[in-house]
């Protein structure tokens, strides 16, 4: 392809050499380079592309795309000065795969909490009406049949613009892609055209990264002025935050929520640990659904899906069978254990908003206790654990404290922050003071996950709720700077059979 065609779109500042000829490859990863392609030199997190120009050049590339400083020497490759080099690489990309957003229906799900549910929705929606779904999210990458890890929710734009590539080629008509903060600072989803977007809600998270809520919003709301550029917004206004972004942007909007008059909103509503039954009123009339899903927080998603779904024209039929299809989002609200047996839940909840609705759902299907096991991840917002101890302890009769994905940081030091938000209304016991028919309130410290779960379950009786939150669907624990393998639901089940082992002898 002609390197001026790849530079369609692109804001070229100075160019430096021949850039006449063809480009045969498109890389941000110097080691990725070949013989003729085009390296872009981003700034990340723990490295600076702008590091690693000349070894790029050394392994093939031919054109360095670049935004900082003057115009290196690299003899042999001509140097493209950039108003900013991660926007340049998503419309590189967007040219390189031949603008594949435009050839699907693209809907982008953002908000704090509720991507990943509101996705899974979508897609099985979707399946009812007849269509062929690709979906990018935090738990995995996915279409026609293929399955794909996800080290971010949201890929980079040039591993992004690859990945719709091969979903338009393998007859994908709709994508459904979480949207993280992330990923619209980093520019990662521009390039793409979106048919829809949907706002889930906003609260406290990522402050290591945004600073303040209001950064936080700010970058939200670029997904709606800047990359949805007038297409249709669906917006939960039961959530300030949502009520705000919904007065301030120019995208003509559907609105949602349990709260008050909607576009889309649930009358009639019946919730139980088995699920939601409903009578959606909105766009077309009234129809009723049936989800097996648990909470009003899941009403909900079910709403913002619901209400993207009408907005493209799905016939209510469909979304009252693709939401009833649905029987379990993986790490939400999973539940691990059978009939008889404690019940326990592994959730996803990493953040307050999402621990205080979790718990808030399990308090009004309570019969005797709520055990929480929790932890907070290393080298991410250290703001919110305080917070994130209080909620646990005012709305569990048992705590245990453990650790997540520690990563470089000292365990026993996040658990530390954790337990200064409980206060002193909730009583410490050590581990062995919790065994035996321990029927108090307040809260122990465990840091190996593992034995904390295990913890959890031996002391729990039938009719006590368990649950374990902040990892979810991950199948991996990170410490210092390795992963190692761990899946709350494998061991929750190891730790319910020796529990019924135990029983037995």
């Amino acid at each position: 392809m002609k390197i001026s065609g790849l530079l369609d779109g692109v804001d070229i500042l100075d160019v430096s050499g021949d850039i006449s000829g063809d480009a045969c490859g498109l890389c941000y990863d110097s080691r990725k380079c070949e013989k003729k392609s085009v390296f872009v030199a981003i700034s990340g997190v723990q490295f600076d592309g702008h590091d690693f120009m000349r070894d790029a050049v050394k392994r093939g590339a031919r054109y360095v795309v670049y935004d900082k400083g003057n115009a290196p020497t690299l003899p042999g490759a001509a140097c493209i000065k950039v108003v900013e080099s991660r926007l340049a690489l998503a419309m590189l990309g967007r040219n390189f795969y031949g603008n594949p957003s435009r050839d699907v229906c693209l809907i982008g799900v953002t908000g704090t909490n509720g991507k990943t549910t509101v996705t899974y929705l979508l897609e099985s929606i979707l399946k009812a009406a007849g269509f062929s779904v690709g979906v990018i999210g935090t738990v995995n990458y996915r279409y026609g049949g293929n399955l794909f890890p996800a080290p971010n929710t949201t890929p980079e734009s040039l591993d992004l613009q690859r990945m719709l590539r091969e979903m338009v080629d393998a007859g994908v008509t709709h994508v459904v892609m979480e949207v993280s903060s992330h990923a619209i600072d980093l520019k990662r989803i521009y390039g793409c055209e979106y048919d829809l977007g949907v706002f889930t809600n906003l609260s406290r998270e990522h402050l290591d990264y945004h600073r303040t809520m209001e950064e936080y919003f700010l970058v939200k709301k670029r997904f709606f002025e800047d990359v949805i550029c007038g297409r249709p917004a669906v917006v939960n206004v039961d959530d300030p935050w949502g009520a705000r972004l919904h007065g301030e942007v120019p995208s003509p909007a559907v609105t949602f929520g349990v709260d008050g008059p909607r576009d889309v909103s649930a009358v009639d509503v019946v919730l139980s640990i088995e699920g939601i039954d409903a009578r959606i009123r909105g766009i077309g009339g009234e129809f009723t659904i049936s989800s097996p899903l648990a909470g009003r927080f899941n009403l909900s998603n079910i709403l913002a899906a619901t209400a993207a779904a009408l907005s493209l024209g799905i016939p209510q039929g469909h979304v009252r069978s693709g939401i009833g299809a649905l029987d379990v989002v993986p790490g939400r609200l999973e539940r691990v254990s059978k009939p008889g047996e404690p019940m326990v839940f592994v959730d996803y909840a990493h953040t307050g908003d999402a621990m205080e609705k979790v718990l808030e759902t399990l308090s009004e299907f309570r019969k005797r206790r709520i055990i929480t096991v929790f932890g907070c991840g290393g080298d991410r917002d250290r703001t919110k654990r305080p917070g994130m101890g209080r909620i646990a302890a005012a709305l569990s009769d048992l705590v245990i404290i453990t650790s997540d994905n520690p990563r470089t940081e000292d365990p026993l030091g996040i658990i530390d922050k954790i337990e200064g938000g409980i206060g002193t209304g909730s009583p410490r016991y050590v581990p062995e003071d919790i065994t035996g028919g321990f029927m108090g309130k307040g809260y122990t410290i465990v840091a190996d996950r593992r034995e904390a779960i295990g913890l959890a379950v031996s002391v729990a009786d039938d009719s006590d709720i368990v649950l374990v939150a902040g990892k979810g669907h991950e199948d991996y624990q990170i410490v210092g700077g390795q992963r190692f393998p761990f899946d709350d639901r494998v061991v929750v089940r190891e730790a319910l059979s020796t529990r019924r082992a135990g029983e037995v002898c």
